[in-house]
C-alpha cells in the first residue's frame, strides 16, 4: 500500500536495451543487510585495539582576530582529561594552505597553528578526556581571551544593488570555477544582441547559505604508533585525504592510512578532511594513544564546509518570435580566506539554451567565514534555481508556453565552446516529461476554490565527467570473485552496482562477487563527488575484470587438460559460477589454477579521460514537471506531485538510480521552499545550527516523485556507456516549483527560500 506524501519507487521504468546482462536491474542493495543489523560500522564506530580518548572543540567565540591568552588550567584539573591542545603545544604543522599545487583537499588544513582566528566556531583549543562526557564538561572551563579584529562576513548589504557590488574595490576574478571551469566564458557579442533584443528579462536573484547536513556528522578515530598514522574518517574521496593528512602533518604518505568503509552521506562536505580529522590526529601523536573526534550537529555548521549565498544578475534577450538572442548570467559569491574554491553559478547559462550572445561571469569577494566548499551538486543546483526561474519569466513575457519556448531554443551544439554533444536528449526529456504529466491538460483550481492550483516546470542540466580510476579483480580457487578499490559508498549503492558490474563482465551471480570499498591501501579510484564515482569507477572494474578474463585465457591456453581445444574455442571461454565454459566442455576454477601453481588469480584495471573528454561537451539531462497547492488565506505551498524524466546513458540499477534522483528532487524542493543557513552579520555567527531551526524537509512535506529513465548509452562517455545521475536529479527541480508558485499565485519570489511571509507581503502590497 502506498501513504500518501510519503515518495515511493512508482511510475519508475527503463527501457534497457544492448547492456550487459544483470547491469540496470534493480536488485536490492549488497550492503543492506549488513546496515539494518548494525554491522556496518562508520567512522565513530571501529575498533583499534582500545578503547578511544574523546576529543572535544572549543570553538572561537568571534570571527576574526588574535588569542590574547588561553587559560587551561581548570579544565586540565577536571576529572578524566587528558590533555588539553591548544596553539601552544600541538605538533609542528604545514602552513595552511601549502603547497599551493595541491589543490584544496590536498593542501594544508592545519589547526589551531598560531593566535590567529579564521571564522565564527574556529577550534581554539581541544579537550582530550577518557570519556566524552568528562571532555565536554571540561571544555567549558577553557578560558579564551580574543582580540578581535575587524571582518567581512557577507557579500553585499541588501540596500545595495547588484552593479554597486559588482564594482565593490575587492571582489576578485577567481583563477577557476570548480570543475575547472573558466569562471568568465562567452560566445558571440553578448552586449549588441542585448540592445537589439524585441523582449527582455533583466533581473537579480538570490540564493542563502546552506549546509549539507548528511545523517553521519564528520568523525574520526585516529591512532600513531609513532611510525605509522591509521585514520578511520567520512570521507567521500580517499586519497586526497591520504595527501592533505601527510602535507598537514609533515608525514611521509606512505606512512598514512585511511578508511573509510562506510559512509553516511556526504553530499559534498566530506570530499576532503575537516578539523575532526586533523584535531584527532594531533592528539594521538602528542598522546599514542586512539583518539576519537565526533563533530556535533553544532559544530558541524562550522567546522565542516557549507555553501555561501549567491547574487545572481540575469539577462535573457528575444527576438520578436522568442528565440534566445541574448543570455548573460553574472555571480557573486563569498569564498572563504585561504581556501581556492568557487562554485560555477553559471554553468547551466552556459549549456543549456543557444543565442548568439553568451556571456558567463564569476567574481568572489574574500570573507571571514567557515571554509566554502562543493554542496550538493555545487554550481549547477543554485545556478539553476536562478535561472532556470528566469526562463520561465522569458517564456512569460514572450507569451510562449515555457515548454513550447525551452524547445524552441535547442541548441545542436555546445552554445558557448561550439563542441558537438557526446549525446542530446533535453528535448526528449522534455517531450516525454510533459506527457507523462499531462502539461497539455493542466488546468487551474474553480472560482472561490480555496486552495490555488499551480504548474512549473523546468530543466535539468548537469556537467558529466570521467576521473581516473582503478580497481582489482582477483579470482579464488572457488570461482568467487574479490573487488577492492578505495572507491566509497557514501549511501548511493556503490557495493551494489560494482557487483553487479563485475557479475555481469564475469558471467557470475552477484552473490559471488565480494567488493571492498574505502581504504587506501586499495587501488586508487575517481571517489564520490561529483556524479563521476559510478562511471569511474565501474569502468575501472569493468577493465579489472576484462584482463581478468583475458589471465585466464592465457592460461587455458597452457593448461594440460585444455590442450585438445582449439584457440579459437578458448578464445570465447566463459565463467560460470566455479566453472570455465569452454565449448561443449567445462573445467572448474580450482582445477585451473593448481595446473598454474596458482591460489589466486588477480588482475588491476584502470581508466581515465581520453579524447572523447576532450573533443566532445558531456552532460546528463532531464526534465521536472511539478504541481502545487497555495493556501488562499495562508500562503502555505503544499507541492502535490512531481514528475521527473532523466536521460544519463546507462542505467547500473534502476532501484539505486532512481532513489538518488528523487532524492535530490526532495533537495530540489529544499532549495525552494526551505533552507536557509541564518547569519548574523554582526557577528560571523550562524544562528540556526541545528536541524530544529535549519529547515529541511520531511515525508509530510514530499509526495510521489514519478521517475522515468530514458536509456540513452553514451560509449563516448565511458566503457559502461554510463552518465553522472546523483546530483542531476537536484538541478532544475526546485525552479520548477518556484515557477508553480508564481504560475499560482502571481507573486514571482526572487529570493530563495519561497516563504509564505513573501507572498504575502507582495498579496497584500497589491490589496493596497
Amino acid at each position: 500500500m502506498t501513504t500518501p506524501n510519503h515518495p515511493t519507487m512508482s511510475g519508475t521504468t527503463v527501457q534497457q536495451e544492448d547492456i550487459a546482462p544483470g547491469i540496470g536491474q534493480g536488485i536490492d542493495r549488497v550492503d543492506g543487510p549488513a546496515k539494518v543489523q548494525g554491522r556496518a560500522s562508520y567512522a565513530a564506530e571501529h575498533s583499534l585495539g582500545q578503547r578511544p580518548l574523546e576529543g572535544w572543540i572549543v570553538e572561537a567565540s568571534v570571527p576574526a582576530g588574535l588569542i590574547t591568552n588561553i587559560d587551561c588550567s581548570e579544565a586540565e584539573r577536571c576529572e578524566g582529561v587528558v590533555r588539553v591542545l591548544t596553539h601552544e603545544n600541538v605538533p609542528e604543522q604545514m602552513l595552511y594552505g601549502d603547497p599551493a599545487d595541491a589543490g584544496r583537499f590536498g593542501q594544508s588544513h592545519a589547526v589551531m597553528q598560531g593566535r590567529g582566528i579564521r571564522y565564527h566556531g574556529y577550534p581554539v583549543a581541544l579537550v582530550v578526556a577518557e570519556t566524552l562526557e568528562q571532555a565536554r564538561h571540561a571544555a567549558k572551563r577553557v578560558r579564551v581571551e580574543i582580540d578581535s579584529a575587524e571582518v567581512r562576513v557577507a557579500v553585499g548589504a541588501s540596500d545595495r544593488s547588484f552593479e554597486e557590488l559588482w564594482q565593490h574595490p575587492e571582489l576578485q576574478t577567481p583563477e577557476s570555477l570548480d570543475g575547472g571551469l573558466e569562471p568568465d566564458a562567452a560566445s558571440g557579442d553578448f552586449e549588441s544582441q542585448w540592445s537589439e533584443a524585441v523582449h527582455k528579462v533583466d533581473v537579480c536573484y538570490q540564493t542563502p547559505n546552506q549546509v549539507s547536513a548528511a545523517m553521519e556528522p564528520h568523525a574520526t578515530i585516529a591512532s600513531y604508533d609513532g611510525d605509522k598514522l591509521t585514520v578511520y574518517c567520512s570521507l567521500q574521496v580517499i586519497a586526497s585525504a591520504v595527501e592533505g593528512l601527510a602535507n598537514t602533518l609533515k608525514l611521509d604518505p606512505a606512512k598514512v592510512e585511511v578508511n573509510s568503509p562506510f559512509v553516511g552521506g556526504g553530499f559534498g562536505s566530506k570530499l576532503g578532511i575537516h578539523n575532526d580529522a586533523v584535531l584527532a590526529c594531533l592528539a594521538t601523536m602528542v598522546l599514542k594513544r586512539p583518539v576519537r573526534v565526533v563533530q556535533t550537529r553544532r559544530n558541524v555548521f562550522s567546522n565542516a564546509p557549507h555553501r555561501g549565498s549567491s547574487m545572481q544578475h540575469i539577462r535573457l534577450g528575444m527576438d520578436a518570435s522568442g528565440k534566445l538572442v541574448a543570455i548573460g548570467h553574472d555571480s557573486i559569491m563569498p569564498a572563504a580566506h585561504g581556501y581556492p574554491f568557487a562554485e560555477a553559478t553559471g554553468a547551466c547559462a552556459r549549456a543549456s539554451y543557444s543565442a548568439a550572445g553568451i556571456r558567463s561571469r564569476h567574481r568572489v569577494l574574500p570573507v571571514n567565514m567557515p571554509v566554502l566548499d562543493s554542496t550538493r551538486a555545487p554550481g549547477d543546483a543554485i545556478g539553476t534555481l536562478a535561472f532556470e526561474a528566469a526562463i520561465d519569466e522569458a517564456a512569460r513575457v514572450c507569451g510562449i508556453d515555457p515548454l513550447d519556448f525551452r524547445l524552441n531554443n535547442m541548441p545542436d551544439k555546445h552554445p558557448v565552446n561550439g563542441q558537438p554533444f557526446s549525446s542530446h536528449d533535453l528535448a526528449g526529456c522534455l517531450r516525454e516529461g510533459a506527457e507523462r504529466f499531462g502539461w497539455a491538460r493542466r488546468s487551474k483550481a474553480e472560482a472561490g476554490a480555496r486552495k490555488l492550483k499551480g504548474f512549473g516546470m523546468a530543466s535539468a542540466v548537469r556537467v558529466n565527467m570521467l576521473v581516473k580510476s582503478a580497481a582489482e579483480v582477483e579470482l579464488d580457487r572457488t570461482g568467487a570473485v574479490v573487488v577492492r578499490t578505495d572507491m566509497t559508498d557514501i549511501g548511493t549503492g556503490s557495493y551494489t552496482i560494482l557487483a553487479q558490474i563485475a557479475a555481469a563482465e564475469l558471467g557470475l551471480r552477484v552473490d559471488d562477487v565480494t567488493v571492498k570499498l574505502g581504504r587506501s591501501t586499495f587501488p586508487t579510484s575517481s571517489g564520490s563527488g561529483g556524479s563521476f564515482g559510478a562511471g569511474s569507477t565501474g569502468s575501472a572494474v569493468q577493465a579489472a575484470c576484462q584482463n581478468l578474463r583475458r589471465e585466464l585465457i592465457k592460461h587455458l591456453n597452457e593448461a594440460p587438460q585444455c590442450a585438445h581445444l582449439s584457440k579459437n574455442a578458448i578464445d570465447s571461454a566463459q565463467l560460470n559460477g566455479g566453472r570455465i565454459l569452454v565449448d561443449n566442455e567445462s573445467f572448474s576454477v580450482q582445477s585451473l589454477l593448481e595446473s598454474a601453481d596458482l591460489d589466486t588469480l588477480c588482475v588491476q584495471g584502470q581508466i581515465e579521460p581520453g579524447e572523447d573528454h576532450d573533443n566532445y561537451a558531456q552532460s546528463s539531462w532531464g526534465a521536472h514537471f511539478v504541481e502545487i497547492s497555495v493556501d488562499r488565506d495562508t500562503a502555505e505551498i503544499t507541492v502535490d506531485r512531481i514528475t521527473t524524466v532523466v536521460s544519463a546513458g546507462t542505467i547500473f540499477n534502476q532501484k539505486t538510480a532512481a532513489s538518488q534522483v528523487k532524492g535530490g528532487v526532495v533537495w530540489g524542493l529544499s532549495y525552494a521552499l526551505r533552507e536557509e543557513l541564518m547569519l548574523d552579520e554582526r557577528y560571523g555567527a550562524f544562528m540556526n545550527r541545528d536541524l530544529a531551526e535549519y529547515h529541511i524537509p520531511v515525508n509530510r512535506d514530499v509526495p510521489d516523485i514519478d521517475c522515468h529513465f530514458r536509456i540513452q548509452a553514451d560509449f563516448r562517455s565511458n566503457p559502461l556507456g554510463s552518465k553522472g545521475i546523483g546530483e542531476l536529479g537536484i538541478c532544475g527541480a526546485g525552479a520548477a516549483i518556484a515557477n508553480a508558485v508564481f504560475d499560482a499565485t502571481g507573486v514571482r519570489v526572487r529570493h530563495f527560500p519561497i516563504t509564505l511571509d513573501k507572498i504575502l507581503e507582495k498579496w497584500e502590497a497589491e490589496a493596497g
